[in-house]
């Protein structure tokens, strides 16, 4: 190789990274910020001489209020945007599939561990990036979020358009029952709760007492799906509050509020940008769920069980080929 080829290939080494990190940073900024600034924009608009704008937008999403809850508005050239393949070479994230998903079934994909941001469901799941449509042909992918980000007036826009639906009832009755077949919804079991479990090098998910998905799962004949999302847990640095502290108090206050509680993280650099961590999110074998409209709180158990097996077997499977050691163990709480 020449120099000329070096320098050339330098700097689109050089070019490249610089996207991927000004991709990673545009997707953390609006998950955490975006939300607020289309409220503080919404506000600021309606104090200016452009106040019809932000008025009759408001009128247009109250006629629209249901919307987000009967499947919302995906956007296929929105979850093929380019910038989301700039963030998943920038860890990089990988989709594994271990099992086909027949089309002419629905399922419901728990996805673990929540992580501090979750990016690894959302770049799976969300997007394109991953190749999930090229993965499981005729599956249809939608990764249900907290239902209030959809009541945020033009956030509600940017979050259908990648996919996203609330994590109601109301929506998932929807999605399982009235949009056909073929649809894989995705839910974070854990939570926002599971984020302050997220530390580098720990696998801990809440499950024992999330039984609510399988229940669902069981009034719809929805087959189940454990998926990991192997690294999730190590591309940020949470700051530990002591108990009693302020911090601590904080997040308690927090948590009694708004049901759920904020972590405070760090990057490699420039304070949120992640560690360069590989994240491997790998979709397990389904389990067959039968139809009971209503179904007994032994079945839910049963089927609870089953799930929660699958999901440690899935985990020891797939754990050295993702850079765990065989002695390390899913923690179940």
């Amino acid at each position: 190789m020449g120099v000329d080829e070096i320098v050339i290939s330098l700097v689109k080494t050089q070019r490249t990274e610089f996207l991927e990190n000004i991709s990673v940073l545009q997707w953390i900024w609006s998950f955490l910020l975006l939300g607020p600034v289309c409220i503080g924009l919404m506000v600021y608009l309606l104090l200016t001489s452009l106040w019809p704008l932000p008025v009759l937008y408001l009128i247009w999403q109250l006629t629209d209020w249901h919307t987000p809850e009967r499947g919302g508005r995906r956007s296929y050239f929105v979850r093929n945007w380019k910038v989301w393949k700039y963030v998943r070479d920038y860890f990089p994230m990988k989709l594994v599939k271990t099992a086909e998903l027949n089309p002419n079934e629905n399922y419901i994909l728990g996805c673990h561990p929540h992580g501090v941001l979750s990016i690894g469901a959302f770049a799976s799941f969300s997007t394109e990036a991953c190749g999930f449509m090229d993965l499981f042909p005729g599956v249809r992918s939608c990764l249900c979020i907290l239902g209030g980000l959809f009541k945020i007036p033009l956030y509600r826009e940017y979050a259908m358009a990648t996919g996203c639906c609330p994590v109601s009832k109301p929506s998932l009755k929807h999605l399982l029952s009235n949009s056909g077949q073929g649809n894989a919804v995705v839910i974070v079991i854990g939570g926002a709760a599971e984020s302050l479990l997220s530390l580098p090098g720990v696998n801990t998910v809440i499950m024992k007492q999330r039984k609510g998905f399988v229940r669902v799962a069981l009034e719809f004949g929805a087959n189940l799906v454990p998926v990991y999302s192997y690294g999730e847990n190590n591309i940020f640095r949470q700051v530990i509050f002591s108990e009693g502290s302020v911090g601590w108090r904080f997040q308690q206050l927090f948590k009694k509020i708004m049901s759920f509680s904020p972590c405070l993280f760090v990057g490699e650099h420039w304070f949120w940008m992640p560690y360069h961590c590989p994240v491997t999110t790998v979709v397990g074998s389904p389990i067959p769920v039968p139809k009971r409209p209503f179904p007994t709180q032994e079945e839910v158990d049963h089927y609870h069980g089953l799930y929660m097996e699958s999901l440690v077997k899935l985990f020891n499977e797939h754990k050295a080929s993702c850079g765990l050691s065989d002695s390390h163990e899913l923690q179940i709480v």
